[in-house]
């Protein structure tokens, strides 16, 4: 079994190492590959929960997230109360199990053939993700579905916003949730983009290489999945030869992206 272990615990961080212990003791054969994402980022775990596992990859697949902000209630939680954890089945047959907290399932609540709570303790633990929920998660991997509850619609969760930042890349490339389908511009057209506080020219492009060294690019970028029929990609800045989220002035996962004109 291939496992993507998607989480907000940081770069390097031990917890990781944790959590990736407890899933081996029930999936000792398992390989897990560990993303970290911004602390608290709902929106980038949505984001790479899609790509991961809307994408082709190994036939025995699950996705373990854990991004739990513990926003549902600002009233002062008891033993560690925190979001639920939820089960959705995509329609490639790969396993998501994680917590339902803001934009977690966004971007596949309309793929999935199924979604569903997972009847396991919301407490008990600051760490819940490596004390309470491995144990549901793990069974989940292994064909036992006795520990899921009631279904859930789409509409119980929140479409993801189509004007933010999804990820920054390794090389300064800002991904964004603009669907390039949404968009009716002409290749080489000047546009002007807004994101954040910061402004900047750029060039629409059909694709990120056709632009000249030293232009900011706004081209349909290298992520996307199926998406029933269709194939969503979505937009990307690209300064070739520089660094786009330098340019915008270093922006956070979340920030807003406007098209300005």
């Amino acid at each position: 079994m291939f496992v993507h272990l998607i989480a907000d615990y940081g770069n390097g961080d031990p917890a990781f190492a944790e959590v990736t212990q407890r899933l081996l003791m029930a999936l000792p054969n398992a390989q897990i590959q560990c993303v970290s994402v911004p602390p608290f980022s709902t929106l980038a775990t949505g984001f790479w929960i899609a790509q991961l596992g809307l994408n082709p990859g190994a036939n025995d697949r699950l996705i373990y997230h854990n991004c739990a902000p513990r926003q549902d209630d600002s009233e002062p939680r008891m033993d560690n109360e925190g979001e639920g954890l939820t089960y959705a089945l995509l329609p490639n047959d790969v396993k998501v199990v994680g917590v339902l907290a803001g934009y977690t399932l966004s971007f596949i609540k309309d793929r999935a053939q199924v979604i569903q709570t997972v009847k396991v303790s919301r407490g008990g633990s600051q760490f819940r993700s490596r004390d309470v929920f491995p144990m549901a998660a793990t069974a989940i991997a292994k064909e036992d579905f006795s520990l899921l509850g009631e279904q859930l619609a789409a509409s119980q969760i929140p479409d993801a916003p189509s004007d933010r930042v999804a990820w920054i890349d390794g090389y300064g490339n800002i991904k964004t949730t603009i669907a390039s389908h949404t968009l009716n511009l002409q290749p080489e057209s000047k546009v002007v983009i807004r994101v954040g506080d910061v402004v900047s020219d750029a060039v629409y492009s059909d694709g990120s290489f056709r632009v000249p060294e030293g232009t900011l690019a706004f081209s349909p970028g290298s992520s996307g999945w199926d998406a029933g029929g269709t194939t969503i990609r979505w937009m990307e800045l690209f300064l070739r030869g520089g660094n786009a989220w330098e340019r915008f002035g270093k922006p956070r996962v979340n920030q807003v992206v406007t098209i300005l004109g």
